[in-house]
């Protein structure tokens, strides 16, 4: 494994040395202090105070915290095996925890994390990334009075378990405040991170401060809150931290009109929701050649929308599919009934070497038939997941079906495809669309179903004058610079 899978596998990114400098200058009041640093990596906060302990569990990194801080003690093991047992209470805690995201943070460790973080009143789920149960479970080794300081994932201001977490620690300190910082701290990585400071461990906070800064510079306190947001806000079903670094005009605009009667939430009017899963997507998609080769009828097929970068501007139609078979792109979903008889060429193609280890595959071998593609629903329209600048709304005219790539929409109540398609490209809407949904990496938005289920499009009635367009259009500008849009 080279040394970047390595790093990505176990979260590893070292922190700036004016990260760390500014974090432990602000974390250690006194020189006696006790500093722990739960995931220590290289010891690089280790190094800048005495009277520090570090827990590592990979071995060539646990060696270079002893060589960089060897007046530190470094415990080579898993911290939540370590914290279990540690009976210790420190003056402060900090660091870079490792952001594993959910899938990878599995089994008996993740179990573990999430049960130590029950401790401090932070029940996740298991769609929770490790980096939140880190914070939990270190903020629960602390003394009263003490301070935890960490570098945390940019996805504090918007994933479901950052609310879970934000109310645990305004529930046990006296102050919480989260820096956001546009300017990447790790230009290596293509997701952004934030700062989390929480001070008065034992106390009791009713709101998170909020610091917005284009770049984090090295000072000994943390930079000034601009906001502050009530734990009711964070906290409650759908609430996001990070709508909140909207200039006050643009977010309480956005709230008047989100509250206006004129306007309606997507899942109002539309529901939105992942394609098929597969679980052998190069096997089940055929092109034409390739079905008329191995003798698939095309009844035995459905014409499919695999990835969003696939579909048109607005709407998909019989020219748009004849185009596609034309240029032979795989768009032939193999879609089989679970039960009855199969064509011969069908067959060949299930018997083939290809069809043999697509059976294997953990989605496939987990169904019966392995064959038999469950999910494959024709809807009104499509979502892109992923864009750019603007996220793809785009009629289905042609009856195709789509993969998990793209998202569903199918209109309630006999609404209107058109209305929509018009009230998703206005400025209110792709302003709730950066709002409503979240940054990936590298200047993509992403929405999920949930997500784009809350964007807010104008439903009739709704009067907007000029000035109003403008500061629309002002949010939209900086929600796409915060996430590095080109």
């Amino acid at each position: 494994m080279a040394l970047t899978d390595a790093k990505k596998r176990l979260g590893q990114y070292y922190t700036p040395p004016h990260v760390v400098a500014s974090l432990t200058k602000w974390l250690v009041r006194d020189r006696t202090d006790s500093l722990l640093d739960p995931s220590c990596g290289d010891g690089r906060f280790l190094e800048a105070h005495r009277e520090s302990t570090g827990v590592e569990s990979c071995e060539s990194s646990w060696r270079a915290a002893r060589e960089r801080a060897p007046h530190a003690t470094v415990h080579h093991a898993d911290f939540f095996q370590w914290a279990l047992r540690c009976e210790h209470r420190f003056d402060a805690v900090g660091g870079n925890p490792p952001f594993i995201r959910y899938q990878h943070f599995t089994g008996k460790t993740r179990e573990m994390a999430l049960a130590l973080s029950r401790r401090l009143g932070a029940s996740f789920s298991q769609l929770t990334s490790s980096w939140a149960p880190f914070v939990a479970v270190a903020a629960g080794l602390l003394r009263p009075g003490g301070r935890l300081g960490f570098v945390v994932p940019a996805e504090i201001g918007h994933a479901t378990y950052a609310r879970t977490l934000l109310g645990a620690l305004c529930a046990h300190f006296s102050r919480v405040l989260v820096v956001a910082v546009r300017h990447k701290l790790f230009p290596e990585l293509s997701e952004d991170t934030w700062v989390l400071y929480a001070e008065g461990c034992g106390g009791k906070t009713d709101g998170v401060d909020l610091a917005v800064v284009d770049r984090f510079d090295c000072s000994e306190a943390p930079p000034s809150a601009s906001r502050r947001v009530p734990v009711s806000e964070v906290t409650r079903d759908g609430a996001r931290l990070r709508k909140h670094l909207l200039p006050p005009a643009v977010l309480g605009l956005y709230e008047r009109l989100s509250a206006d009667p004129g306007t309606k939430r997507l899942a109002d009017v539309a529901d939105v929701s992942i394609g098929y899963v597969t679980g052998a997507n190069d096997f089940f998609h055929l092109t034409l050649r390739a079905a008329d080769l191995w003798g698939v009828p095309r009844a035995f097929t459905r014409v499919a929308v695999r990835r969003g970068e696939q579909l048109p501007p607005r709407v998909v139609d019989e020219a748009t599919v004849e185009e596609w078979l034309r240029s032979d792109l795989p768009v032939l979903l193999l879609a089989l009934p679970p039960t009855g008889p199969l064509p011969d060429g069908v067959r060949r193609y299930l018997d083939s070497a290809e069809g043999r280890e697509a059976g294997r595959r953990y989605k496939c071998r987990v169904r019966d038939p392995w064959y038999s593609v469950p999910g494959v629903v024709v809807p009104d329209a499509f979502l892109s997941v992923m864009s750019g600048k603007e996220t793809a709304l785009v009629q289905n005219l042609a009856a195709c079906v789509c993969t998990n790539s793209v998202h569903t929409v199918r209109m309630r109540n006999g609404e209107a495809f058109g209305k929509l398609q018009e009230a998703w490209c206005t400025p209110l809407s792709r302003l709730s669309q950066e709002v409503e949904g979240h940054p990936l990496g590298g200047g993509l938005l992403k929405l999920e179903p949930r997500e784009a289920g809350r964007v807010v499009v104008p439903w009739g009635g709704l009067a907007l004058n000029r000035q109003d367009l403008d500061v629309l259009l002002e949010g939209i500008d900086f929600a796409r610079q915060w996430r590095h849009v080109a």
